[in-house]
């Protein structure tokens, strides 16, 4: 009797390539075109001499994954969110790199090798993973010291039409004042010297061009927790 496919013989190829390559937000670290298979969502390679970083998912394309092998690979995959898994059985088995992702959410992976986190993750001497719950159970960010600071919020903080970083309440935030406790840390955490740029991981159309959030610390100080607590969700 011939035996069930394995995972092996599941495994999609990749897309053919759109072409559009990563741009350069500052250097060292580049944003992917948005993946409509995370609902838009955008991803970021951070080129680190320890092994380079991967922040959630890109398009599953030949594009993509040619350019991450010319980058020399990914040795670490961070998932922000429970949205961001598209395709990531696929670039684990392209890149075999090492899978991050917090604790709380370990469990959507099933039969994946990961690296569960609770509260922080040091990944290396300039780059940390935070756990701030609140968009979903194991939202998270990654810190990168570099460049005069670097928070990529994943959908913790999203830039309203403005081009200011928010929390969104929607109709799928898993616990609001939990989100809003996780922005209350990352104030406390950071200061104007420490963080000057926010990535965030969709709703970049807001910035206008700009390739990320600058005056980041000075933005999100100004964001009155007080206030958004009764903010009703949107869609």
């Amino acid at each position: 009797m011939a035996s069930g496919p394995t995972e092996f013989d599941l495994l999609q190829p990749p897309a053919v390539g759109s072409g559009k390559l990563p741009r350069l937000v500052v250097e060292g670290v580049f944003a992917f075109p948005p993946n409509r298979n995370t609902m838009g969502g955008t991803a970021y390679l951070v080129v680190e001499p320890t092994g380079n970083i991967l922040v959630d998912c890109p398009a599953w394309d030949e594009t993509n994954v040619a350019f991450l092998q010319e980058q020399g690979g990914v040795r670490w995959l961070l998932l922000t969110h429970r949205a961001a898994h598209a395709h990531v059985r696929e670039w684990n088995n392209a890149l075999h790199c090492e899978i991050l992702i917090q604790e709380q959410e370990a469990y959507l992976l099933p039969g994946i090798p990961v690296t569960p986190f609770s509260d922080e993750f040091q990944i290396s001497s300039t780059s940390c993973a935070l756990w701030t719950p609140g968009y979903s159970p194991g939202s998270s960010c990654l810190y990168h010291a570099l460049q005069g600071g670097l928070l990529f919020t994943g959908r913790h903080l999203l830039p309203n039409q403005a081009g200011d970083p928010v929390p969104l309440r929607v109709s799928k935030t898993f616990h609001w004042p939990r989100q809003l406790r996780s922005l209350e840390r990352l104030q406390r955490e950071f200061s104007s010297e420490t963080l000057q740029w926010i990535c965030p991981g969709a709703n970049t159309g807001f910035l206008r061009g700009k390739r990320a959030i600058d005056q980041a610390y000075e933005r999100l100080g100004q964001l009155d927790v007080e206030s958004l607590r009764s903010m009703q969700p949107g869609l």
